[in-house]
């Protein structure tokens, strides 16, 4: 046989034994190999099932593209140091001397008198020394100090408080030292979902600072656990808050306190309440000028308008505040308006719910008219009413057997 008949046998050979290798292999399992599939240009309609199209770029009608799984929003803080360099040197440690009589006790003649020391927050709003705190943090103090950023302490004295919406104003005596007032922002475009940052004195441990959200607003004294409503408008965190927080700013991302810690449940995470700062604004002056709030009075009971009273009481839908009785010599009284009514706006306000109505008629002013408008059996109309002062009134204290909220001293009705 020629050389070249050798060459050209060889080669048949060779082919045939590679064609029946791969005819043998051709059903059989490679578990670590993954076969990546070839484009295809063939139209959709004929694509496999497993094959997917290739993703198409975002136009400007496209919505943004999500945050990478585990990773942060977009326009979420990479860090609250910024925020926080700002305002630690408005924010105080507040230490109250409290005169307390404990009972008789085994070889004593009768009960004896010690002195405790209660903790909680405040922060400057004056360069003349001014501190917001809650009015549960000094209530009955015979003596109260405020401790700076730097550690050093001054005496304050009390200008004002507040039970009813658990404020106090406090003056810091520290002659010739430079103090840095935070700045007050807006609570009203508080949106659920929003950053927010605390600072305070918890446990003593002063210039804590924690972090979370806006988790609900306008909570009310009910869905808290609360004796009364208390003005019902409480900003819910899920910032950590415990006991020593309380008077301590609540604070925005631009830095600007938009509440004051006031409450938390010690059985619950997560779940903390602040005092909106607009509503505080409002009782300061007085607080400054007359050591406590005067406020204007209705001289109405109310409850919440339900849903299955719309169709009996010829109403447009479930909201408003239902009067349930109101007091003899009483500017309502004086109105005519009467038990049954619903009120569903208050100077132009809309009366949402019933327990926007309270903080409404408290803040309008003594004297001040007021128009009210009301449906009575179905029919709309308005009437006006003189304002009257307030009646002092025992404040309701957190009843017994509801463990673990901070007390807020409720108001009587509105």
């Amino acid at each position: 046989m020629s050389p070249s008949s050798r060459a050209a046998l060889l080669q048949w050979g060779l082919a045939l034994a590679i064609v029946t290798t791969a005819t043998a292999c051709r059903d059989r399992d490679f578990l670590n190999i993954t076969p990546i599939a070839a484009p295809a240009s063939r139209p959709d309609a004929a694509r496999p099932a497993d094959e997917h199209p290739a993703p198409i770029p975002p136009t400007d009608s496209s919505p943004p593209p999500a945050a990478p799984q585990g990773g942060p929003m977009p326009g979420s803080p990479t860090s609250f140091a910024p925020m926080v360099r700002e305002v630690r040197g408005s924010v105080v440690s507040v230490f109250a001397a409290i005169r307390e009589i404990s009972a008789m006790q085994w070889g004593f003649n009768g009960p004896q008198e010690r002195m405790a020391q209660g903790r909680g927050t405040g922060f400057l709003i004056a360069e003349n020394g001014e501190i917001l705190t809650n009015n549960h943090v000094i209530q009955g103090a015979a003596f109260i100090e405020v401790q700076l950023d730097d550690g050093r302490r001054f005496p304050a004295e009390v200008l004002g408080r507040d039970e009813r919406l658990d404020v106090a104003l406090l003056r810091m005596k520290a002659p010739g030292v430079a103090l840095h007032p935070a700045r007050l922002g807006d609570s009203d475009r508080l949106s659920v979902g929003d950053w927010v940052m605390t600072m305070g004195n918890p446990y003593g441990l002063a210039q804590t600072v924690t972090a979370g959200i806006v988790s609900a607003i306008g909570r009310t004294g009910r869905e808290v656990h609360l004796a009364d409503d208390s003005f019902g408008n409480l900003i819910q965190t899920d910032a950590s808050i415990n006991p020593g927080n309380s008077g301590g700013p609540l604070l925005s991302l631009a830095g600007e306190v938009v509440g004051i810690n006031v409450a938390v449940h010690r059985e619950a995470q997560g779940v903390g309440f602040a005092i909106p700062i607009n509503m505080v604004r409002v009782v300061v002056p007085q607080l400054r000028q007359y050591g406590r709030v005067m406020r204007s009075w209705l001289g109405v009971s109310i409850a919440p308008v339900r849903e299955n009273m719309v169709d009996w009481m010829h109403l447009p839908d479930a909201h408003g505040a239902l009067v349930q009785d109101v007091e003899p010599d009483s500017p309502a009284a004086a109105a005519d308006i009467r038990s049954g009514d619903v009120i569903r706006r208050f100077d132009g306000q809309p009366v949402s719910d019933s327990t926007q109505l309270p903080w409404l008629a408290a803040s309008a002013g003594i004297g001040h008219r007021s128009r009210v408008e009301l449906v009575r059996l179905g029919v709309v109309s308005t009437v006006e009413v003189t304002l009257g002062a307030m009646p002092e009134r025992s404040t309701v204290a957190l009843p017994a057997g509801r463990p673990g909220m901070v007390p807020i001293p409720a108001p009587g009705g509105p």
